[in-house]
Order: structure tokens, then sequence, then C-alpha cells
């Protein structure tokens, strides 16, 4: 018996060394089947996330999406026509091997630049699309991605179609140096048109935009969304890390940090982006005002028809509220309805968009520094007419009055309102303020912040505000914090509402240097609704059942709603120079 080869190692037919084995052969997976996260690292099967919006199924990251598929993603089945194709990128700086880099992408990529453009439906609103694609250096932006976005625009202000963009860039494009840099001032010109030309821009930050573009086109929306975790910034984190010399907090430039500090608009997973642009493109739709008249009038005769006359009940509040009684009996009056403007339970702001509004979409931040949680705004729809709808926001509980800073805004707050009024002025929608607030915050971030400033600035802008301007307070009216939303074409009160120069507390103290005599300080400041609707302060005055709370809301919900419904058709009808005039002679009479 020949041993000679006995030990000798043996290749296997598959060509790998080792030795026989006895066990089954490992079970091959076929290509393309499986993929691993690059978030948490697990196996996935490919076809699921393809399925599933591209988000991981065990950790929810989200994977970077090719153009083609994010326009799948949003637009109608077969309505997306691609426009400007063909265009070639030179070499400005001459750079080397920067042509045979374009090439190789290309082919590799399947896209001729970092951008495709065109147009297209949502849900049946025709829109113009841009979007970046990261496959393609980064989606940095060079000369042609400059000028498809530009065209694109260009169009769209000729075509007067909204624009949406994605933005997904790694920022300027470092081999065509200055002629990229450039692309940013092209193409915030052409938004510029755009907006002048009083149509809707939303943009749409996707991970990462960074660099050159989140200083142009990416952070110029009338809307700014954002996927969930998106890096996005200015500067790198590795930049910014090496320039300091310090590690980034986590989240740092994620877009939960920049909806924080104010920078978005809102946060929205995939799944839910193609019916939440669907939902603001349709509240920006160019209405027909005279058809929208009608059906609110139409509204109104129905109400009156089948309800008492809403005039004789306010009659009815004002008889009583002109009383006059002893003076022991109007000092309890007084206190008693500042102590009711104050209850725990008596509904809040959130109640009333709930409750007269339909489709309301939240707005965030001030694109300053903040969104302050004390102001709740965003767009939503009265009997079909898009409306602006601004509150100044309480809590229900003790949790959600300490994150809302208890109805105290701050600069930042005002500053989102006015960002609010100015984008309802553009759209051509009415402003409708809620006003529930002790007062603006006093402390030393809102000094450092421009207090002062704020509150002047929103009187300043909405005494020229083009667009009808309500504001109705439903609680506490306090100082200026109060006026900064209440410079309006008419104000209106609630029964035990208040509207004062500051508390009675504070009033007391000033005065009589005794916080205490407040109970005798609400009297002597006039500050219930039917003082000031004798003083010609206010419009209008609402009962209230005998304990309001979010339960018999309706009671008074229905009668605002008839008398916003007159509100809108009557100052709809007056001319921007009557409505502005109207104003400005409403404050010089006081």
């Amino acid at each position: 018996m020949k041993l000679d080869n006995m030990f000798k190692k043996t290749r296997l037919a598959s060509g790998r060394k080792g030795y026989i084995s006895i066990s089954p052969s490992k079970p091959e997976v076929p290509e393309g089947l499986l993929r691993k996260c690059n978030k948490c690292g697990g196996a996935i099967i490919t076809e699921e996330v393809k399925n599933n919006y591209y988000i991981c199924p065990k950790c929810g990251g989200y994977f970077r999406v090719h153009a083609y598929r994010r326009v799948e993603m949003v637009a109608d089945e077969g309505t997306f026509e691609e426009w400007d194709q063909g265009l070639a990128t030179i070499n400005p700086l001459e750079y080397k091997g920067y042509e045979e880099k374009l090439q190789t992408l290309r082919e590799k990529t399947g896209l001729e630049e970092a951008v495709i453009t065109g147009k297209a439906c949502i849900d049946g609103t025709e829109v113009v699309l841009g979007v970046c694609d990261g496959r393609f250096l980064m989606a940095s932006m060079g000369e042609v991605v400059g000028e498809k976005i530009t065209r694109a625009v260009e169009r769209a202000t000729k075509e007067k179609l909204p624009v949406i963009i994605f933005a997904c860039s790694g920022g300027a494009r470092m081999q065509e140096g200055i002629v990229s840099l450039m692309q940013m001032a092209k193409t915030s010109a052409a938004l510029k048109r755009h907006s002048d030309a009083g149509l809707l821009y939303i943009s749409v930050l996707t991970d990462p935009t960074t660099g050159g573009v989140t200083a142009s086109f990416a952070m110029l929306g009338d809307v700014i969304l954002a996927e969930p975790k998106a890096l996005i910034g200015f500067a790198g984190p590795r930049v910014i890390e090496q320039t300091i010399g310090q590690k980034l907090p986590k989240g740092f430039q994620r877009s939960e940090f920049l909806l924080e500090h104010g920078f978005l608009d809102g946060i929205v997973e995939r799944p839910q982006l193609k019916e939440t642009l669907s939902q603001i493109l349709l509240l920006h739709e160019k209405a027909d005002r005279e058809a929208i008249e009608e059906a609110i009038e139409e509204a109104i005769e129905e109400a009156i028809r089948t309800s008492e006359d809403s005039e004789k009940t306010e009659v009815q509040s004002e008889s009583a509220g002109s009383k006059e009684p002893g003076v022991h009996n109007r000092l309890a009056e007084a206190w008693d309805r500042v102590q009711l403007s104050r209850m725990n339970d008596r509904p809040v702001g959130s109640d009333y968009i709930r409750t007269l509004f339909t489709d309301f979409i939240e707005f965030h931040g001030d694109r300053c520094f903040a969104d302050d949680k004390a102001i709740i705004g965003g767009v939503a729809r009265f009997h079909s007419m898009p409306v602006t709808v601004i509150a100044q926001a309480k809590g229900t509980n003790t949790k959600e009055n300490i994150e809302r800073n208890f109805g105290m805004p701050s600069p930042d707050g005002y500053r989102k309102a006015l960002r609010l009024m100015k984008q309802a002025e553009k759209f051509d929608r009415p402003v409708i303020c809620l006003v529930d607030t002790p007062g603006a915050f006093c402390g030393l971030e809102a000094e450092e912040r421009g207090q002062g400033e704020a509150i002047a600035r929103n009187i300043y802008e909405m005494s020229g505000l083009k667009v009808p301007v309500l504001s109705i307070v439903i609680g506490e009216g306090g100082s200026g914090g109060a006026l900064a939303m209440a410079t309006a074409d008419e104000v209106w009160m609630l029964e035990n509402s208040i509207y004062s120069i500051l508390s009675p507390e504070g009033f007391a103290s000033i005065l009589w240097k005794d916080s205490t005599r407040a109970r005798e300080a609400a009297s002597v400041m006039k500050l219930t609704a039917s003082d000031l609707k004798h003083m010609g302060i206010v419009e209008k005055v609402f009962p209230e059942p005998s304990h309001y709370t979010v339960q018999n809301l309706k009671e008074v919900t229905y009668a605002l709603e008839n008398e916003i419904e007159r509100f809108l058709i009557h100052y709809g009808r007056m001319s921007v120079e009557e409505r502005l005039e109207h104003r400005y002679d409403r404050f010089r009479k006081m």
C-alpha cells in the first residue's frame, strides 16, 4: 500500500484550498438578494428595503436614494417630463483628470450630471422638480448643476408653477473653483424672481446637504422640510472639529438639531412625504376667491336659518355688561374675570385650531435661532379658504406649560409669527391670530436676543400687511406681548378674557408698591372685554358658558365661526389700499 500522498493537501473543485468535508455544502445566496445596512450592520433583504422606501426594516435607518427613484416615490406614475438633458460640463480650470472622472461617473451611474430636473404631477398638481443624486461627485454644484436648477426655476416662473428641490450635496465642486461658487448666486437670484412672482418653493433636505448648496438654494424655501437624521450644515463636521479642536456633540447638524434651532418647518418620514407635499401644494393653489366667498355666504345664510342670530346674542351680552354695579361688585367682576382667563381647564390655542380649521399643517422656526413652542403657527383651511393661523400657546398640563413657557413667547416666537405673516402676505392668505399670553418672556436670554426689537418689528410689519388680519383674545392679553399679535384690522375678545398694559399684580406693584392690591388694580385698569368694547379698543365680544372648558368649546366657536366668515368676506372685498387705510385709522383714533 502506497502512503506517499496520504497527507498531501488537495484542491477542491471550487479552487479553494482545504480538506474534504463530510458536512453539507454552505448554501449560496443569490447575488443582490441581501445587503448590509450601513447604519446597524444587519443583513437585510434588498427587495424588502426597496418596498419600504429604502428604509432599513431593522433599525429604521435611511438609505440614500437615486434621483430617478426619488421621482418615482413622489410623482404620479408616468407624469415626469425631464428637462435640459445633454448639457455638457466643461473644465473651466483645466483641472487634470476631471473630464475623465466625469465620463467614468456617467458610465457608472447612468446620469449626465448630479441633478435631474423636469415637470411632474403630485396627486394631480403640476410642479417643477429638481432632484440631486449623491452618486455623482457627492452631488457637488458645478456649472451644469447650477445651470439646470436655474433653468428649471426660470421655466417654473414663466409657467407659474411651484418648485420642489430635493437637496443632497457635498457643496461646491472644487474642480470648478470660482465658477462653482458663482452658482450659489445664480440659483438664489432665480429663486428670488420666482418668489417675487408669488410662487411656492419647497426645499426638501436629505442626507447629506452641506456647503454651498446649504448656503444657497437649499435654505431658501418658503417651506423647508427634511428627512429624519439627515446631516445638514454649512461646514462639514470634520472641518468644524479640526477648526475648533473639539469633538462635536451627538446629533449636531442633524435634522432634529436644525428643527430645534428654528431652521426647518418640519421633519417628514419618507413614507408620508408625498402626502405632505400634496397637502402643502393644495393649500397654496391660487383659489377662486369669488367662488369661495359665495360658498361662505351660503354657509352664513344656512347658519342664520338654523340658529339664533349671533348679533342678538352679542347685543344681549353687551347689555348685561353695560349695567353699572356698585364699586364693590365692579371690583369683584374685574378680578373674577382675571381669574377665569387664567383657569387651567380653559381652552387653549391648539383647541381652537382643531375646532375652527381643517387641514392644518404646522410650520416651525424663525430661521434665525430657535423654534419657540410658545407660538404655534401654520397654514389651514377655513371653509375651503386657505388661511394662516397663529396662536400663542399655553399647555393643558404642567408638563406642557413648562414646554411652552406658560404661553410667554421669546423673540424667536415673535419672529416665527412674523415669518408666517409675511409668507401669508406673499400668497394672499388672510391671517388669524389667537392671543393668549401673560406677556412676552422676561429673561436674560430674551433680552440678549432682542425681545424689544422683535415685538416692535411685529407691530411695525403687521400695521402694513396687505392681507386681512384678525386677532382674537381667547384668554390673557398681556402687554406688548399681546399687541405684537394684535395689530389687526379688528380685535375680538371672549367674555372672560382680559387685555391690559400688564398684569394687575404688576400694575399694583409699580404704582402702589403693593402687589397684594391686584384685585383693586384689576378694576382700575379697565381690562375686561366689556370695558374695552365700550372704549372702542375691540370690535366684538363673545359670550362664554359659565364654566368654559374644551367640552363646551363649540358653544363659543360656533359664534366665532359665523363672524369669521363675515370678516373674511368684508375685508377680502376691500382693496389693499382700503385695508391699510382702515387699519391705520383704527389705531390713529386711539
